[in-house]
């Protein structure tokens, strides 16, 4: 019997991590499917109303824009947009709308934006087949066609069509002004134009100011972190080190992939379940977002698990081997960091819009539109955006750059273990071309930022700085 060989241990892929690695892959197709599957106005709740407050918006702040000097209007086109674009961009949207929702407010509107951009065509081919629908139809076909193609009514039937018949069909807004402007051109009625004026220049003079507000901070920022690379590029300087974390990590990389799969398919397991809780669970605004804030909880088992598998192991504490605590005089040099990071993120941004712009791109609506940012009440506003601004960026920058991004370094390099990184970050958002591009650009940088100087501090900063950014820009310009 001593002659029997003892059997050579062989390294394999474990079961459960073949069956984590199954799970994570249905799991990206599920989530795929979501996102591309259908109309992303299906997977919205209200979005005839969101969209009604995302484009009257929009149109206000144009008007007011208008307003204003020459030399402003010329900024607000080169970096932003101009009327026309906007007007352009929200008929794609309403036409999108409309393929997928019965409102008879939603054609008003879309009839609407195809009179204001020039459309005559478009506008009588549909006041001719609301005619011959059901109630409300024909009188929304009288209004439009008043407002909008006056030589289908006479002077004195277009008069009738007063405040009061706009207040039936129209919520208050940029929709119900601009139809009242047009009918009070036609009917000579000063009193209705002024007071169609004056409600529009209400509304257009606050988010007009909170777009100027906006645009001086991030000014300030861009400039501020601008001299700060000037300064870094005139010294020679590298990014000053901040933690003490050293890449690539100290665990092997076949190792670190295990646990990513592991944690990664019981965190996909978890966000399936939220998923299906949604649809019984209570849809008040402080339910969602305490569901929101419990997504976060997608993240513990890989969390965990690095702890267990990763760290331990290599006798490295949670939180110094994640960059999370900053080394001796770190805390002084992460503000300039952090300034350097941020501006080149702004900078990057900025040119990903112009681009796009240039080629016909533009973000869908659905990505960036929070309902408890643009309805809730303040507390829940406070929640949100303490979830998006504080608990996200600190999970996601652990998750993306402590953990991915260190375990591809092993096997990838910088350039590479950065790229792979940043798409896996961009994929896992669900964005447009657009939004893949600008998150994209992100992890690359925050990834850089983390190799630089040691510690996961500067790219949670500018994580939490451009997630506040984006929050408060939906607050300022969607709520009252």
């Amino acid at each position: 019997m001593d002659s029997v060989p003892t059997p050579v241990e062989r390294q394999h892929v474990g079961v459960l991590t073949i069956l984590s690695a199954v799970v994570l892959v249905l799991f990206l197709a599920f989530m795929a499917w979501l996102q591309y599957g259908g109309s992303r106005v299906e997977e919205m709740v209200e979005p005839e109303r969101a969209l009604a407050l995302i484009v009257g918006r929009t149109m206000d702040l144009d008007e007011g824009i208008e307003r204003g000097p020459a030399w402003e209007r010329a900024v607000y086109r080169l970096l932003l947009s101009d009327h026309a674009s906007d007007v352009a961009e929200a008929l794609g949207w309403y036409e999108e709308l409309a393929a997928a929702s019965f409102d008879p407010a939603v054609d008003l509107h879309l009839a609407t934006l195809e009179g204001e951009s020039g459309r005559p065509a478009s506008v009588r081919r549909r006041v001719d087949e609301w005619a011959r629908r059901p109630d409300p139809m024909p009188a929304l076909a009288r209004l439009v066609a008043a407002a909008y193609l006056p030589e289908s009514l006479d002077t004195a039937d277009a008069a009738t069509l007063d405040d009061e018949t706009l207040a039936e069909v129209l919520e208050p807004g940029w929709f119900r002004d601009r139809i009242a402007v047009r009918l009070a051109v036609r009917t000579g009625d000063a009193e209705l134009l002024d007071r169609a004026n004056a409600s529009q220049a209400a509304r257009s003079r606050p988010l007009l100011n909170r777009s100027r507000a906006m645009i001086v901070v991030e000014l300030v920022l861009l400039v501020a972190g601008g001299l700060v690379l000037v300064r870094l590029v005139l010294r020679g300087d590298r990014l000053a080190r901040i933690g003490a974390v050293v890449l690539p990590p100290p665990w092997r990389g076949r190792v670190g992939a295990g646990v990513l799969i592991r944690g990664g398919a019981l965190g996909a397991i978890t966000l399936v379940a939220l998923y299906f809780f949604t649809f019984t669970g209570s849809d008040r605004p402080f339910a969602r977002v305490a569901l929101g804030v419990a997504t976060n909880a997608a993240f513990l088992p890989v969390l965990l698990l690095a702890r267990r598998r990763l760290l331990e192991p290599s006798g490295v504490p949670f939180a110094e081997g994640l960059g999370l605590m900053p080394a001796a005089g770190g805390m002084r040099r992460l503000l300039f960091v952090f300034l350097a990071v941020l501006s080149l993120g702004q900078l990057g941004g900025v040119a990903i819009d112009l681009a796009g712009r240039r080629v016909g791109l533009t973000a869908h609506w659905t990505e960036w539109f929070d309902r408890d940012l643009a309805w809730g009440p303040p507390l829940v506003v406070g929640l949100t955006v303490l979830d998006t601004v504080v608990l996200t960026p600190v999970f996601e920058e652990i998750v993306f750059r402590g953990l991915v991004f260190a375990t591809l370094r092993r096997r990838f390099g910088v350039p590479g273990a950065a790229l792979l990184s940043a798409g896996i970050f961009a994929i896992a958002h669900g964005y447009g071309v657009l939004g893949f591009a600008a998150v994209f650009w992100s992890g690359l940088l925050w990834a850089w930022a983390y190799e630089r100087t040691g510690s996961l501090l500067p790219s949670i900063a500018s994580h939490a700085a451009d997630n506040l950014m984006a929050s408060l820009s939906v607050v300022l310009a969607l709520r009252v």
